[in-house]
């Protein structure tokens, strides 16, 4: 009980979160202190720390698409997908694509990687040197292509944008299918091991859709995406996040029956968040893939996580950015 309290008590004092446009308002829910970036005063480099581009999902509602950034020691160096909206709140964020080159796609839905061309083309251009980009994603299944066919599709030779290739400088890319069944990928495997910086990833579930749930360490801090994630894939998020730092977790329906049927088939709702988050110890939550129907009920939605989770909640918001 003492170590657990200590824990809580920890996460609090390092979850910070600040908010790049003055004109959001914090949520009186959250435990973190948020703060616009404007007035706040400057911040040492945080070894690990999370810019929220999209905070929504497919609704045009004024929420850029799903897309987070990682920087590393100070430097931009990890896209977590790609979605709507994300390519303008890069340049609103003043965020440098200098270092950029490890890109994670959770799964190929429209609003997580429709960003993805102008974003690598902005990369491209931003420097004199050849790029090279190592991107993760889901195995195909359904109607979805593999990572590999996608990016294929999008910039190999014969590709929609082939001519990115040797645009500027010479690009390349190295794509890797991550095991996105249920089945066979029954533990975390590790993706990419450099130094301190660890990525790994397990299947997740998002009904048709091959999806993926990465985690990510570096210099002993760590977030965890769950992606689009239903009841299915809820088992693997334990395995992966177990002890995480932030846990950043898809939050789209309301409790039952408060939400459309068939999205409880897609996305997990807020009761089994604060479940999941309370039997994994995770250190923070930050709600995010957020749509009206979830901004209208903050406090019913807190309610049911705080059911199960004691820990510092948040809910997202463009252009945010955190701190594990």
């Amino acid at each position: 009980m003492a170590a657990s309290l200590i824990r809580r008590m920890v996460a609090a004092q390092c979850l910070v979160i600040g908010l790049g446009c003055a004109s959001t308002a914090r949520s009186p829910q959250s435990a973190a202190s948020v703060t616009p970036a404007a007035t706040s005063a400057p911040m040492a480099k945080a070894p690990l720390e999370l810019i929220v581009l999209g905070s929504g999902g497919p609704d045009a509602v004024g929420r850029a698409s799903t897309c987070f950034i990682l920087s590393l020691d100070g430097a931009p160096r990890i896209l977590i997908d790609a979605g709507s909206g994300a390519f303008t709140r890069l340049g609103e964020a003043g965020i440098s694509l200098h270092r950029l080159d490890l890109i994670l796609l959770t799964h190929l839905h429209i609003d997580h990687t429709c960003e993805l061309p102008g974003i690598l083309k902005a990369r491209v251009v931003s420097t004199r040197v050849p790029i090279s980009f190592q991107i993760f994603g889901p195995t195909g299944g359904s109607e979805f292509p593999s990572t590999k066919h996608f990016l294929d599709l999008l910039f190999g030779k014969k590709g929609a944008f082939a001519y990115l290739a040797d645009f500027s400088e010479p690009m390349t890319i190295v794509a890797t299918d991550v095991d996105a069944s249920l089945r066979s990928s029954t533990s975390p495997q590790t993706l990419l091991a450099e130094d301190e910086l660890k990525i790994s990833a397990i299947a997740g579930h998002h009904d048709d859709a091959p999806a993926v749930i990465y985690r990510v360490d570096y210099k002993g801090r760590s977030v965890v995406f769950s992606g689009d994630i239903d009841a299915s894939g809820l088992d693997h998020l334990r395995l992966i996040a177990d002890h995480c730092d932030l846990l950043v977790f898809n939050t789209v329906v309301l409790d039952p029956p408060h939400s459309r049927a068939i999205l409880y088939t897609l996305h997990t709702p807020p009761k089994k968040i604060g479940e999941v988050a309370a039997g994994t110890h995770v250190g923070a939550l930050l709600l995010t893939h957020l749509n009206p129907s979830i901004d209208e009920a903050h406090d019913a939605v807190l309610a049911s996580i705080r059911r199960s989770y004691d820990g510092p909640v948040t809910f997202s918001a463009d252009r945010m950015r955190a701190t594990p």
